[in-house]
């Protein structure tokens, strides 16, 4: 197989940002776009000269792999009917809504010796930055993830856990592992999921500490990591890193990375191809479904919800 035949279900803001990299992309044939709502469905179908599909069943069976971009509430119940069809699939974070989900569709995945990558795209970011090249452990993690109210309510039928903070809860457990308890606190402000909320995750060797919040009057952006032999600040938005341990880190991964997204998609057909290792697979995406499943459930027991 030379080009990847790929198909998209969700057409969207973010369905609209991979069609494009599908689009673009020399080693795929973009198939077509399927969205139950079919004028949506349609317009993204047309801007990309491909065809609209009634149904996923029809995309399945004229594809090789299909990208997820449609609301989290389905990702399940989509990315489990890709993988039955026998289709690679990257799905959009976060891979499910529970762990056992997450962790049946990883399964399958594997059973099936099928591609599932999830989009943690921060990993790529990060990995340019040279935050997975450090030998030691940090034994702190503080990551602040703080934004005013989406003016087009994007992702709001899910919790912030969900929508925002589980970036941070994958970077937490690829550099940390998995945790031995995670506790939370919260609160509802604009909807009727949590809006803002703050993780606690006590590891056998340190502590990460996972802010995230929707309803703030201000942006904020950072990540403080604390090691044996120094600490690592970084302010993604004022571009300012401070670095104390021997590691070099670089902040502005520009020449190397310049399209993290596109990284990713790319990534993804290529390990569908058979040309690399799945860059962000499910068995790796489950743990910060379990934590953020866990962080989810403490905010909710808090609030009496």
């Amino acid at each position: 197989m030379t080009q990847l035949k790929v198909g998209l279900i969700g057409a969207g803001v973010f369905g609209g940002y991979h069609a494009g990299k599908i689009a673009a992309s020399e080693q795929t044939e973009f198939v077509g776009v399927f969205d139950p709502d079919t004028v949506r469905c349609g317009a993204l179908a047309d801007k990309n000269h491909v065809a609209a599909f009634v149904t996923q069943d029809e995309l399945f069976a004229a594809t090789d792999a299909i990208l997820v971009a449609c609301p989290a509430i389905y990702h399940e119940a989509v990315v489990r009917a890709a993988l039955e069809a026998g289709k690679h699939v990257m799905v959009e974070k976060p891979l499910a809504l529970t762990g056992h989900a997450a962790d049946k569709l990883a399964a399958i995945a594997d059973e099936k010796n099928l591609i599932l990558q999830v989009g943690h795209q921060e990993r790529f970011v990060m990995d340019a930055m040279g935050l997975f090249a450090i030998p030691e452990m940090p034994t702190r993690i503080e990551a602040f993830r703080i934004a005013p109210p989406s003016p087009d309510g994007r992702a709001e039928d899910v919790s912030v856990i969900w929508d925002l903070m589980t970036h941070d809860l994958d970077m937490v457990g690829k550099l940390m592992g998995e945790p031995v308890a995670v506790s939370a606190t919260g609160r509802q402000a604009h909807t009727n999921h949590t809006d803002e909320a703050t993780a606690i995750l006590n590891f056998s060797n340190g502590t990460a500490e996972v802010t995230a919040s929707r309803c703030a009057l201000d942006r904020d952006r950072r990540m403080i990591l604390t090691y044996p032999s120094g600490t690592i600040a970084i302010d993604f938005l004022t571009r300012v890193l401070e670095n104390s341990t021997p590691y070099e880190v670089k902040l502005d991964v520009s020449d190397v990375l310049p399209d993290p997204l596109g990284a990713a998609d790319e990534a993804f057909f290529a390990a569908c191809l058979g040309q690399r290792e799945c860059a962000v697979p499910g068995r790796e995406a489950a743990l910060a479904v379990h934590m953020a499943e866990q962080a989810e459930l403490s905010v909710l027991h808090t609030i009496g919800a």
